[in-house]
Protein backbone atom coordinates (compact mmCIF):
# COMPACT_ATOMS: atom_id res chain seq x y z
CA UNK A 1 0.00 0.00 0.00
CA UNK A 2 1.29 3.71 -0.25
CA UNK A 3 1.65 5.63 2.57
CA UNK A 4 3.05 8.92 3.60
CA UNK A 5 5.80 9.11 6.64
CA UNK A 6 4.91 11.48 9.52
CA UNK A 7 7.92 11.28 11.96
CA UNK A 8 10.31 9.24 13.29
CA UNK A 9 9.94 7.08 16.41
CA UNK A 10 12.33 6.96 18.77
CA UNK A 11 14.62 4.11 16.97
CA UNK A 12 14.77 5.98 13.59
CA UNK A 13 11.95 4.57 11.93
CA UNK A 14 8.95 6.01 10.19
CA UNK A 15 5.53 6.38 11.43
CA UNK A 16 2.59 5.94 9.31
CA UNK A 17 -0.45 5.19 10.63
CA UNK A 18 -3.00 2.49 8.66
CA UNK A 19 -6.95 2.59 9.79
CA UNK A 20 -6.10 4.22 13.29
CA UNK A 21 -3.33 1.87 14.01
CA UNK A 22 0.48 3.35 14.06
CA UNK A 23 3.00 1.49 11.80
CA UNK A 24 6.61 1.38 11.91
CA UNK A 25 8.42 1.68 8.29
CA UNK A 26 12.47 1.00 8.72
CA UNK A 27 14.32 3.33 6.55
CA UNK A 28 12.10 5.59 5.61
CA UNK A 29 11.54 9.35 6.10
CA UNK A 30 9.48 11.99 7.43
CA UNK A 31 7.41 13.87 4.19
CA UNK A 32 8.41 10.46 1.98
CA UNK A 33 5.77 8.58 0.28
CA UNK A 34 6.48 5.81 -0.21
CA UNK A 35 4.46 1.42 -0.99
CA UNK A 36 5.25 -0.67 1.95
CA UNK A 37 4.89 -3.89 2.70
CA UNK A 38 3.84 -5.33 5.99
CA UNK A 39 5.70 -7.55 7.85
CA UNK A 40 4.77 -8.27 11.25
CA UNK A 41 1.01 -7.28 12.88
CA UNK A 42 0.27 -7.06 16.57
CA UNK A 43 -2.95 -5.53 18.19
CA UNK A 44 -1.26 -2.56 18.97
CA UNK A 45 0.99 -1.68 16.27
CA UNK A 46 2.67 -2.28 12.62
CA UNK A 47 5.66 -3.21 11.32
CA UNK A 48 6.90 -2.52 7.54
CA UNK A 49 9.60 -2.33 4.82
CA UNK A 50 9.59 -0.19 2.06
CA UNK A 51 9.37 -1.87 -1.20
CA UNK A 52 9.36 1.35 -3.79
CA UNK A 53 10.03 5.40 -2.29
CA UNK A 54 7.45 7.42 -4.77
CA UNK A 55 8.54 10.90 -3.06
CA UNK A 56 12.02 11.39 -1.07
CA UNK A 57 12.75 13.58 1.39
CA UNK A 58 15.05 16.77 0.86
CA UNK A 59 17.32 14.99 3.99
CA UNK A 60 17.85 11.43 2.46
CA UNK A 61 21.80 11.14 1.35
CA UNK A 62 22.78 7.99 -0.18
CA UNK A 63 23.92 5.45 2.22
CA UNK A 64 27.45 5.45 2.50
CA UNK A 65 27.51 1.98 3.64
CA UNK A 66 27.27 -0.81 1.74
CA UNK A 67 25.97 -3.07 4.33
CA UNK A 68 23.21 -0.62 5.59
CA UNK A 69 20.08 -2.68 4.05
CA UNK A 70 21.06 -5.93 5.78
CA UNK A 71 23.24 -4.63 9.05
CA UNK A 72 21.62 -3.56 12.25
CA UNK A 73 24.43 -1.37 13.03
CA UNK A 74 23.56 2.06 11.08
CA UNK A 75 19.99 3.11 11.67
CA UNK A 76 20.16 6.37 10.28
CA UNK A 77 22.98 6.62 7.53
CA UNK A 78 20.71 7.15 4.97
CA UNK A 79 19.61 10.70 7.22
CA UNK A 80 22.28 13.79 6.14
CA UNK A 81 24.14 14.18 9.47
CA UNK A 82 22.79 17.65 10.26
CA UNK A 83 19.32 16.24 10.54
CA UNK A 84 20.20 13.65 12.45
CA UNK A 85 21.80 15.91 15.28
CA UNK A 86 18.81 18.02 15.21
CA UNK A 87 16.72 14.60 15.03
CA UNK A 88 17.97 13.33 18.36
CA UNK A 89 18.27 16.97 19.98
CA UNK A 90 14.38 16.44 19.36
CA UNK A 91 14.07 13.51 20.74
CA UNK A 92 15.42 14.27 24.26
CA UNK A 93 13.51 17.30 24.58
CA UNK A 94 10.23 15.03 23.19
CA UNK A 95 10.95 11.79 25.61
CA UNK A 96 11.94 14.14 28.47
CA UNK A 97 9.17 15.96 28.61
CA UNK A 98 6.85 13.54 28.29
CA UNK A 99 7.61 11.46 30.67
CA UNK A 100 9.79 13.74 33.04
CA UNK A 101 8.17 17.18 32.78
CA UNK A 102 11.09 18.77 32.23
CA UNK A 103 11.08 21.78 29.67
CA UNK A 104 12.57 22.54 26.57
CA UNK A 105 14.69 24.92 27.87
CA UNK A 106 16.52 23.04 30.26
CA UNK A 107 17.91 21.23 27.23
CA UNK A 108 21.24 22.44 25.73
CA UNK A 109 22.16 22.63 22.23
CA UNK A 110 23.68 19.11 21.40
CA UNK A 111 27.27 18.64 20.87
CA UNK A 112 28.51 16.21 17.95
CA UNK A 113 31.56 15.62 15.78
CA UNK A 114 32.16 13.48 12.64
CA UNK A 115 30.00 10.87 12.14
CA UNK A 116 32.73 8.15 10.44
CA UNK A 117 35.10 6.33 11.93
CA UNK A 118 35.07 6.91 15.90
CA UNK A 119 34.40 3.28 17.36
CA UNK A 120 36.78 2.35 19.16
CA UNK A 121 36.15 -1.13 19.89
CA UNK A 122 33.89 -3.72 17.83
CA UNK A 123 33.09 -7.59 18.23
CA UNK A 124 32.62 -9.12 15.30
CA UNK A 125 31.09 -12.42 14.68
CA UNK A 126 32.35 -15.43 12.47
CA UNK A 127 29.90 -18.21 10.76
CA UNK A 128 30.96 -20.63 8.28
CA UNK A 129 34.56 -18.46 7.79
CA UNK A 130 33.01 -15.30 7.22
CA UNK A 131 33.36 -12.33 9.42
CA UNK A 132 30.84 -9.93 9.58
CA UNK A 133 27.58 -8.73 11.87
CA UNK A 134 24.25 -10.50 12.65
CA UNK A 135 21.22 -8.72 10.44
CA UNK A 136 18.52 -6.51 12.08
CA UNK A 137 17.48 -8.63 14.55
CA UNK A 138 18.33 -11.77 13.71
CA UNK A 139 21.24 -14.51 14.34
CA UNK A 140 21.72 -14.24 10.78
CA UNK A 141 25.45 -13.20 9.82
CA UNK A 142 26.18 -10.18 7.20
CA UNK A 143 29.71 -10.71 5.70
CA UNK A 144 31.69 -7.19 5.88
CA UNK A 145 34.88 -6.06 4.88
CA UNK A 146 34.74 -2.85 6.31
CA UNK A 147 33.01 -0.70 8.94
CA UNK A 148 32.68 3.36 8.29
CA UNK A 149 32.12 3.59 11.88
CA UNK A 150 35.43 1.68 13.55
CA UNK A 151 38.75 3.68 14.04
CA UNK A 152 41.56 3.73 10.92
CA UNK A 153 43.67 1.26 12.88
CA UNK A 154 40.75 -1.20 13.17
CA UNK A 155 40.08 -0.98 10.03
CA UNK A 156 43.77 -1.85 8.58
CA UNK A 157 43.19 -4.99 10.21
CA UNK A 158 40.47 -6.27 8.14
CA UNK A 159 42.54 -8.09 5.45
CA UNK A 160 44.46 -9.79 8.40
CA UNK A 161 41.53 -11.10 10.02
CA UNK A 162 39.82 -12.28 6.50
CA UNK A 163 42.73 -14.89 6.40
CA UNK A 164 42.96 -15.69 10.10
CA UNK A 165 39.24 -16.89 9.68
CA UNK A 166 40.15 -19.21 6.86
CA UNK A 167 43.19 -21.09 8.54
CA UNK A 168 41.36 -21.49 12.15
CA UNK A 169 38.43 -21.60 14.06
CA UNK A 170 37.33 -18.34 15.10
CA UNK A 171 34.28 -17.84 16.54
CA UNK A 172 34.18 -14.67 17.38
CA UNK A 173 36.48 -11.25 17.21
CA UNK A 174 37.10 -8.58 19.81
CA UNK A 175 39.16 -5.45 18.79
CA UNK A 176 39.85 -2.26 21.07
CA UNK A 177 42.30 0.67 19.43
CA UNK A 178 43.75 3.43 21.84
CA UNK A 179 42.00 7.20 21.27
CA UNK A 180 44.90 8.06 19.12
CA UNK A 181 44.60 5.20 17.06
CA UNK A 182 48.77 4.23 17.89
CA UNK A 183 47.64 0.58 19.83
CA UNK A 184 45.43 -1.95 18.99
CA UNK A 185 44.32 -4.99 21.45
CA UNK A 186 42.69 -8.31 20.06
CA UNK A 187 41.11 -10.97 21.55
CA UNK A 188 40.37 -14.33 19.32
CA UNK A 189 37.75 -16.58 20.36
CA UNK A 190 37.40 -20.11 19.31
CA UNK A 191 40.14 -23.08 17.95
CA UNK A 192 43.04 -20.72 17.44
CA UNK A 193 46.22 -22.65 16.20
CA UNK A 194 48.13 -20.68 13.69
CA UNK A 195 48.10 -16.39 14.28
CA UNK A 196 51.25 -15.72 13.04
CA UNK A 197 49.78 -13.08 10.02
CA UNK A 198 48.47 -10.80 13.01
CA UNK A 199 51.04 -10.79 15.90
CA UNK A 200 53.67 -8.41 14.24
CA UNK A 201 50.66 -6.17 13.77
CA UNK A 202 48.74 -6.11 17.27
CA UNK A 203 50.28 -4.97 20.53
CA UNK A 204 47.93 -7.11 22.80
CA UNK A 205 46.38 -10.61 21.39
CA UNK A 206 44.36 -12.83 23.48
CA UNK A 207 43.76 -16.51 22.42
CA UNK A 208 40.30 -17.19 24.10
CA UNK A 209 41.74 -16.17 27.74
CA UNK A 210 45.22 -17.13 27.12
CA UNK A 211 47.52 -14.13 26.71
CA UNK A 212 50.16 -14.23 23.86
CA UNK A 213 51.81 -10.87 24.17
CA UNK A 214 53.50 -9.43 26.49
CA UNK A 215 51.61 -6.44 26.88
CA UNK A 216 48.18 -7.47 28.66
CA UNK A 217 46.42 -3.98 27.52
CA UNK A 218 46.12 -0.69 26.14
CA UNK A 219 46.92 2.34 27.56
CA UNK A 220 44.96 5.18 25.76
CA UNK A 221 44.10 8.91 26.67
CA UNK A 222 41.14 10.97 27.24
CA UNK A 223 42.17 14.87 27.79
CA UNK A 224 45.45 15.09 29.81
CA UNK A 225 44.41 11.73 31.89
CA UNK A 226 45.74 8.54 30.47
CA UNK A 227 44.00 5.28 31.02
CA UNK A 228 44.60 1.34 31.29
CA UNK A 229 41.73 -0.75 29.12
CA UNK A 230 41.75 -4.48 29.45
CA UNK A 231 40.17 -6.15 26.89
CA UNK A 232 36.70 -6.97 28.50
CA UNK A 233 36.33 -4.03 30.52
CA UNK A 234 34.15 -1.21 30.44
CA UNK A 235 35.09 2.35 28.65
CA UNK A 236 33.39 4.81 25.84
CA UNK A 237 33.60 3.89 22.78
CA UNK A 238 33.70 7.26 21.04
CA UNK A 239 37.62 8.05 20.54
CA UNK A 240 36.85 11.84 19.73
CA UNK A 241 33.72 12.91 21.73
CA UNK A 242 34.53 11.17 25.43
CA UNK A 243 36.49 14.05 26.10
CA UNK A 244 33.80 16.87 25.38
CA UNK A 245 31.35 14.62 27.27
CA UNK A 246 34.01 14.45 30.41
CA UNK A 247 34.15 18.43 29.88
CA UNK A 248 30.91 18.98 30.77
CA UNK A 249 31.55 16.82 33.91
CA UNK A 250 33.94 18.84 34.81
CA UNK A 251 33.09 21.87 34.19
CA UNK A 252 30.38 21.17 36.99
CA UNK A 253 33.22 20.20 39.73
CA UNK A 254 35.43 23.29 39.30
CA UNK A 255 35.72 25.91 42.06
CA UNK A 256 32.93 24.18 44.03
CA UNK A 257 34.72 22.94 46.77
CA UNK A 258 33.35 19.43 46.71
CA UNK A 259 34.65 17.45 49.24
CA UNK A 260 33.32 13.53 49.24
CA UNK A 261 32.70 12.66 45.41
CA UNK A 262 31.00 9.69 44.90
CA UNK A 263 31.36 7.82 41.21
CA UNK A 264 28.81 5.19 40.67
CA UNK A 265 29.04 2.38 37.73
CA UNK A 266 32.79 3.69 37.94
CA UNK A 267 33.88 1.44 35.07
CA UNK A 268 38.19 1.65 35.20
CA UNK A 269 37.53 4.85 37.02
CA UNK A 270 37.78 7.41 34.26
CA UNK A 271 35.12 9.93 35.27
CA UNK A 272 36.52 9.83 39.03
CA UNK A 273 40.17 10.26 37.93
CA UNK A 274 39.50 13.03 35.55
CA UNK A 275 37.70 14.91 37.83
CA UNK A 276 39.85 14.40 40.84
CA UNK A 277 42.24 17.05 41.12
CA UNK A 278 39.19 19.38 41.58
CA UNK A 279 37.79 17.70 44.89
CA UNK A 280 38.92 16.39 48.17
CA UNK A 281 37.90 12.77 47.81
CA UNK A 282 36.16 10.73 44.72
CA UNK A 283 34.80 7.08 45.68
CA UNK A 284 34.24 5.12 42.70
CA UNK A 285 31.94 1.57 42.82
CA UNK A 286 31.91 -0.96 39.90
CA UNK A 287 30.62 -4.32 40.25
CA UNK A 288 32.97 -6.19 37.54
CA UNK A 289 36.44 -7.59 38.64
CA UNK A 290 38.58 -6.00 35.80
CA UNK A 291 37.25 -2.94 35.64
CA UNK A 292 38.24 -2.26 39.12
CA UNK A 293 41.47 -3.58 38.74
CA UNK A 294 42.00 -1.18 35.61
CA UNK A 295 40.87 1.30 37.42
CA UNK A 296 43.93 1.25 40.57
CA UNK A 297 46.10 0.88 37.49
CA UNK A 298 44.62 4.04 36.65
CA UNK A 299 44.90 5.19 39.69
CA UNK A 300 48.26 5.18 39.66
CA UNK A 301 49.16 6.23 36.39
CA UNK A 302 47.95 9.97 37.07
CA UNK A 303 49.56 9.79 40.18
CA UNK A 304 45.42 10.38 41.72
CA UNK A 305 46.47 9.81 45.18
CA UNK A 306 42.68 11.26 46.41
CA UNK A 307 40.44 8.29 44.84
CA UNK A 308 39.71 4.85 45.74
CA UNK A 309 37.20 2.17 44.92
CA UNK A 310 35.02 -0.64 45.98
CA UNK A 311 34.45 -3.68 43.94
CA UNK A 312 30.79 -4.19 44.70
CA UNK A 313 26.64 -3.98 43.18
CA UNK A 314 25.74 -0.14 43.45
CA UNK A 315 22.80 -1.18 44.85
CA UNK A 316 24.13 -3.68 47.63
CA UNK A 317 26.47 -1.11 49.23
CA UNK A 318 25.09 2.53 48.31
CA UNK A 319 22.86 2.48 51.90
CA UNK A 320 26.51 2.30 53.60
CA UNK A 321 27.37 6.10 52.36
CA UNK A 322 26.53 9.34 54.13
CA UNK A 323 28.73 12.72 54.05
CA UNK A 324 28.92 13.31 50.19
CA UNK A 325 28.99 16.29 48.51
CA UNK A 326 28.58 15.17 44.73
CA UNK A 327 26.98 11.59 43.32
CA UNK A 328 27.81 10.97 39.56
CA UNK A 329 26.29 8.21 38.01
CA UNK A 330 26.70 6.34 35.00
CA UNK A 331 24.32 3.23 34.94
CA UNK A 332 24.01 1.02 32.12
CA UNK A 333 21.32 1.54 29.92
CA UNK A 334 18.56 -0.12 32.75
CA UNK A 335 19.23 3.00 34.47
CA UNK A 336 18.75 3.10 38.41
CA UNK A 337 16.81 0.39 40.78
CA UNK A 338 14.55 2.58 43.25
CA UNK A 339 16.82 1.37 46.33
CA UNK A 340 19.39 3.37 44.59
CA UNK A 341 17.27 6.66 43.86
CA UNK A 342 15.86 6.27 47.37
CA UNK A 343 19.59 5.91 49.25
CA UNK A 344 20.69 9.29 46.77
CA UNK A 345 18.18 11.34 48.16
CA UNK A 346 19.17 10.25 51.70
CA UNK A 347 22.23 10.92 51.13
CA UNK A 348 21.21 14.24 50.25
CA UNK A 349 24.14 15.37 48.16
CA UNK A 350 24.34 18.91 46.58
CA UNK A 351 24.17 18.18 43.35
CA UNK A 352 24.09 14.71 41.20
CA UNK A 353 25.29 14.41 37.82
CA UNK A 354 23.88 11.87 35.92
CA UNK A 355 25.21 10.19 32.65
CA UNK A 356 23.07 7.88 30.37
CA UNK A 357 22.85 6.05 27.03
CA UNK A 358 18.93 5.46 27.29
CA UNK A 359 16.53 8.31 27.26
CA UNK A 360 13.35 6.27 28.64
CA UNK A 361 15.25 5.44 31.83
CA UNK A 362 16.70 8.60 32.22
CA UNK A 363 13.60 9.83 31.76
CA UNK A 364 12.12 7.86 34.56
CA UNK A 365 14.62 7.70 37.05
CA UNK A 366 14.80 11.93 36.60
CA UNK A 367 11.27 12.12 37.36
CA UNK A 368 12.00 10.27 40.93
CA UNK A 369 14.69 12.25 41.59
CA UNK A 370 13.03 15.47 41.05
CA UNK A 371 11.55 14.95 44.17
CA UNK A 372 13.83 16.25 45.83
CA UNK A 373 16.52 18.39 43.11
CA UNK A 374 15.94 20.61 40.09
CA UNK A 375 17.07 19.66 36.91
CA UNK A 376 19.14 22.35 36.09
CA UNK A 377 20.35 21.68 32.29
CA UNK A 378 20.50 18.62 30.13
CA UNK A 379 23.41 18.15 27.98
CA UNK A 380 22.54 15.73 24.54
CA UNK A 381 26.25 14.32 23.41
CA UNK A 382 26.05 12.48 20.14
CA UNK A 383 28.44 9.52 21.23
CA UNK A 384 26.78 7.23 18.80
CA UNK A 385 26.69 8.83 15.41
CA UNK A 386 24.60 6.69 12.52
CA UNK A 387 22.70 5.31 15.26
CA UNK A 388 19.86 6.44 17.30
CA UNK A 389 21.54 6.23 20.13
CA UNK A 390 22.21 9.47 22.48
CA UNK A 391 24.07 10.08 25.48
CA UNK A 392 23.20 12.78 27.88
CA UNK A 393 24.56 14.68 30.82
CA UNK A 394 22.05 15.81 33.08
CA UNK A 395 22.93 18.13 36.22
CA UNK A 396 21.03 17.94 39.30
CA UNK A 397 20.53 20.38 41.80
CA UNK A 398 19.27 20.14 45.53
CA UNK A 399 16.21 21.76 46.54
CA UNK A 400 16.43 24.65 49.15
CA UNK A 401 14.11 24.45 51.67
CA UNK A 402 11.27 26.71 52.07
Amino acid sequence: MEVKIEKLDNFGRGITYIGGVICFVRRALPGEIVKIEIIKRTKKYLEAKVVEYLKLSTKRIKDKCPYALECGGCDLGHLAYMYENYYKEEKVKDVLYKYAHITNKKIKNIIFTEEYFYRNKIILHVINKKIGFYKNKTNELVEINDCLLVSEKIKELFPFLKKLVVINDIKEIIIRSSNDNQSIMVKLVGKVTDYKDIISYVDVLYINDTLVTKKDALVTSIGKKNYQVSIDSFFQINKDLTTKLYDVILEEVKNNNYKRVLDLYCGTGSIGIYISEYVAEVIGVDYNNENVSDAYVNKNLNKSKNISFICAKVEEVIASFKDIDLIIVDPPRSGLDKNSIENIKRINPKKVIYVSCDLITLARDLKLLQEKYNVLYVQPVNMFPRTYHIECVCVLKLKEKI
